[in-house]
């Protein structure tokens, strides 16, 4: 099947916490039951909800967001992650018109689904509803004429009863299915969302729960319908395949590090870059490579193993003092600074590769959409590079010296205001900004470009040896 006609929908809601990551996972479960091959999407800056999904159908979940790739990239990834699936499904971001402003649609779920022209399921927190449902689907179905809300589903209902109910309240959009309210089977949280859907006995149950429960309490021959009644897509542009191997990168993949996009990663797959796993947590030095990539996660909940792994915080020393380039967003700069301080008060020391310490607070530290511009040249490439992003965190940097050299200049898309951030020492940049580089392709290729510079000088001082070389 074309990518370009593939069956799809959009899981959105009326706010966050209204049990989209459940109806999808629950979705993907019984459409899978059925034999069908599905690929999953998730709106918005979001790296704990792809987990679930990425489990759901044993396949990575590709994050799709309006502003920061824009409607090509958008698209395109679209095209190339759905190709040879059955049937696309995408969970939308908080509510149905939540973005990146209260006046418009930039970054919503509305604008995702008119982009991919795809039907719309909203879910709807239906405890303690009967025809108020109705008023709040026909307000979700008349505010935008242009997007095509084609069903409901009712979560936290009290009964079958309830849900018939529901059904009668509501002709148009119609209730194409419910769930009911089990707290046994919630899925666990944290701070920065629900945990990552790590292996285990315990969510296998679960997921198996929930698809049980789409099957039983959803009209699927309706919605698999509504999927199929999707039209053609303009051709999408072709995103590039893996290119040669030139370097090797190494990424930080463990309970500490595991927030990544996927795009990101295929970018620099594309531009050359073998990508190797490693784990700061347990892993005694680095794999042989020419470039290190941390990512963001939750070293705080790991910072008393990340401190006692001494070799590690050596070999990312000498790696550093050798030239190697090292970006860190968000949890990777927090495990480059000097300390982690915990909520108990405890200080953690760590690799001290830049310096200050990062202090984990009880409230969000920052929270939103941002733009970055470097002023200086970097291991992502020469200055002038523009780029988007987001952050969402806990912790601020404190005791940075005022002479540490801030290479981003980092614009806030909710109010434009400004800052110097983007921390830099030799080779190495650390930052709180978790980046997407459908914004800008031209960083992943400039840091790889950084790691095959790298592999020319380690070959260059130890010819014949293979040392940090690609094989």
């Amino acid at each position: 099947m074309s990518s370009t006609t593939i069956p799809r929908l959009v899981v959105a809601g009326t706010a966050s916490g209204t049990g989209k990551t459940t109806v999808t996972v629950g979705l993907i479960g019984a459409l899978r039951a059925r034999g069908l091959r599905v690929a999953a999407f998730k709106g918005g800056p979001d790296y704990l909800d792809p987990t679930y999904h990425a489990r759901a159908t044993g396949a990575p979940c590709h994050n799709l967001d309006g502003w920061m790739m824009g409607k090509d990239a958008v698209r395109a990834t679209f095209a190339r992650a759905s190709a040879g699936a059955d049937v696309a499904i995408v969970e939308g971001v908080m509510g149905v018109f939540d973005g990146a402003s209260p006046t418009g649609d930039a970054g919503s779920t509305a604008e995702l689904a008119r982009w991919l022209d795809a039907p719309v399921l909203v879910v709807i927190d239906a405890s303690g509803m009967a025809r108020t449902i109705a008023a709040i689907a026909g307000g979700l179905a008349a505010f935008d004429p242009d997007l095509r809300v084609a069903g409901v589903i009712a979560n936290q209902v009290g009964s079958r009863g309830h849900l018939e109910l529901l059904r009668k309240a509501l002709a148009r959009p119609p209730v194409l299915g419910g769930l009911p309210d089990e707290p046994a089977l919630a899925f666990p949280a944290r701070h920065l969302g629900l945990v990552a859907a790590d292996r285990g006995a315990v969510l296998d149950a679960r997921f198996g729960a929930w698809a049980e429960r789409v099957a039983g309490w959803f009209d699927l021959d309706a919605i698999l319908a509504l999927a199929r009644s999707a039209p053609a897509l303009p051709p999408a542009a072709v995103e590039a395949a893996p290119g040669p191997t030139r370097c090797r990168l190494a990424i930080a993949a463990d309970a500490a590090f595991h927030f990544y996009y996927e795009d990101n990663l295929r970018r620099l797959e594309a531009a050359g870059a073998l990508l190797v796993p490693f784990s700061p947590l347990t892993d005694a030095t680095l794999p042989a490579v020419d470039g290190v990539y941390l990512g963001g996660g939750y070293p705080e909940l790991h910072a008393a193993a990340l401190s006692e792994n001494r070799t590690m915080h050596a070999s990312l020393a000498g790696f550093a003092a050798a030239g190697g380039p090292i970006y860190a967003e968000c949890g990777g700069l927090m495990y480059l600074c000097e300390a982690i301080c915990t909520r108990d008060g405890r200080r953690h020391p760590m690799v001290g590769l830049l310096p200050g310490e990062a202090v984990m607070g009880d409230r969000l530290a920052a929270l939103g959409y941002v733009e970055v511009e470097t002023q200086a040249r970097s291991a992502l490439g020469a200055p002038g590079l523009r780029f988007r992003g987001h952050q969402f965190r806990y912790s601020e940097l404190r005791g940075v010296p005022d002479d540490v050299e801030r290479i981003y200049r980092v614009r806030r898309r909710r109010d434009d205001a400004t800052s110097a951030e983007g921390y830099r020492r030799g080779s190495v940049l650390g930052s709180y900004v978790h980046a997407h580089w459908a914004s800008n392709p031209a960083v992943a290729t400039g840091l790889v470009a950084a790691c095959v510079e790298q592999a020319s000088r380690a070959a260059r001082r130890a010819p014949g040896t293979g040392a940090q070389t690609v094989p």
